[in-house]
């Protein structure tokens, strides 16, 4: 864990968050605790990806084509009208019906089989040049010693090419017969996807753009290698996705980033005072690990979340998520999940990497007290469709004391006593971290699609 810069004299710290000095005056003084605000070089393509790209990239977010049945599409876990996400702790995948919490499981033999296992994170800011790692167990990585530049569950299947990891990562959830491919004789790339042939899903993909004139005419214009639909490939599709994901969702708007550029106003009393508990670590201690312009170090630890749902596989029954430990294999690892950003983090709840906690006051009372909230875990909190045979899985590992403990004994944060108005004040500092621009997305959301289908779910 890595931990603040903030080593001495906090009493002229104190002073200086309660006056209210900007980043600029702060840094003036030698306090260089607070981050810099985030600039237009932060992010790829200086913050301005090809417009062309970026429109074809929102199509192709929410078109239903890219799916294996065609009946969901990457819009429906991470939407415009649900701040990127879904607002369910676990997301309803291929074969549901619905958007957002009114969503269901779907009907007869096309419902789902079973719930996503993780939470569909926010997608805010990941065209930022430091995200460099991504899902909740860092399965995703760029290595420049890797032939296409990344560390992936595709290992050598993973074709070269690919803008960067936010690319890279849109290449995954078409290959998931849970979240958009289907199950094994549903559809010819369900049947590729189950058996692994990774290839063939992106191919048959491709193929199917390519019979879309609308589409293809938008790949000529944007691509300088293709010419003829026949160029096309998933490739294209998945960095044009990202250029939309990385334009229309940066947030570096916020009252905290307009104070860190010198507006002394941007944040309420208040909030400086919880920016002053935030970062302190004689009292929140919350940079330890959310530290940096987006509040995250890109780490991973151990907060002894409590784990709800079908589970990753992990454990003598299936039912646990193992975390970091099932990508590096290292015990030590285990129950280790990534530190999100906190931008615009009151707008994406459910909280956790299984969207165990609906609010975030929930989320900030367990870092303080993780083990009591873990052992006394309130599971009214989950956000799920119900449907006898998934329920049975839900609370599997949270209703073994067993587990329990053994999450609780992987845990890497200690107690944090805060007074109640020190709470209120953090969490004020936290509201100070959303981007207004982010408030309203409906504009993110095309108007139509080259392929004809409807925009619902």
């Amino acid at each position: 864990m890595e931990g603040s810069t903030v080593r001495t004299n906090t009493c002229s710290v104190l002073c200086a968050l309660l006056l209210g000095l900007s980043w600029g005056g702060a840094q003036a003084d030698g306090w260089r605790f607070l981050p810099e605000a985030p600039r237009d070089h932060d992010y790829y393509d200086n913050g301005r990806p090809d417009a062309g790209k970026v429109a074809l990239g929102k199509q192709l977010f929410f078109d239903k084509i890219l799916s294996g049945n065609l009946n969901i599409s990457c819009a429906t876990c991470h939407h415009a009208l649900t701040d990127t996400g879904d607002g369910l702790s676990l997301p309803i995948g291929e074969g549901g019906r619905g958007l957002g919490v009114t969503r269901d499981t779907g009907a007869g033999a096309s419902a789902v089989h079973e719930r996503v296992p993780r939470n569909a994170p926010p997608v805010f800011n990941l065209g930022a040049r430091e995200f460099v790692t991504l899902f909740h167990d860092g399965r995703l990585a760029a290595d420049e010693s890797e032939p296409g530049g990344f560390r992936s569950p595709a290992g050598s299947l993973l074709p070269t090419g690919l803008d960067n990891v936010l690319a890279a990562q849109a290449m995954f959830p078409v290959t998931s017969a849970t979240e958009m491919a289907g199950q094994a004789g549903e559809n010819p790339i369900a049947d590729a996807a189950v058996v692994g042939d990774l290839t063939s899903v992106w191919e048959q993909l491709a193929e199917r753009l390519r019979g879309i004139d609308g589409y293809v005419s938008q790949f000529v214009a944007v691509f300088d290698d293709v010419r003829a639909a026949g160029d096309i490939t998933y490739v294209h599709a998945a960095n044009a996705i990202a250029a939309f994901e990385a334009a229309n969702w940066r947030a570096d708007n916020s009252p905290f980033d307009r104070y860190l550029r010198g507006d002394r106003r941007a944040l309420s009393q208040n909030a400086r005072r919880g920016m002053l508990v935030f970062y302190s670590p004689q009292r929140g201690n919350c940079a330890s690990c959310h530290s940096g312009k987006f509040q995250t170090n890109h780490q991973f630890a151990a907060i002894a979340a409590p784990q709800i749902g079908p589970g990753k596989g992990d454990g003598a029954d299936g039912h646990e998520d193992f975390g970091r430990e099932r990508v590096t294999g290292r015990a030590d690892d285990r129950f280790r999940f990534r530190v999100p950003s906190l931008r615009n983090v009151v707008l994406t709840a459910p909280y956790g990497h299984s969207g165990a906690f609906n609010s975030l006051e929930a989320m900030v009372r367990h870092h303080l007290r993780p083990m009591q909230s873990l052992h006394n875990y309130d599971s009214g909190q989950v956000v799920l469709p119900g449907r006898p045979d998934l329920d049975d899985h839900d609370f599997v590992v949270m209703n073994d004391s067993s587990r329990r403990h053994r999450i609780a004994a992987a845990s890497e944060i200690s107690p944090v006593s805060l007074s109640e108005r020190e709470i209120d004040d953090l969490i004020e500092f936290l509201h100070a971290l959303t981007d207004p621009g982010s408030i309203d997305l409906r504009s993110d959301v095309p108007p139509y699609l080259p392929s004809g289908n409807a925009l619902a779910d």
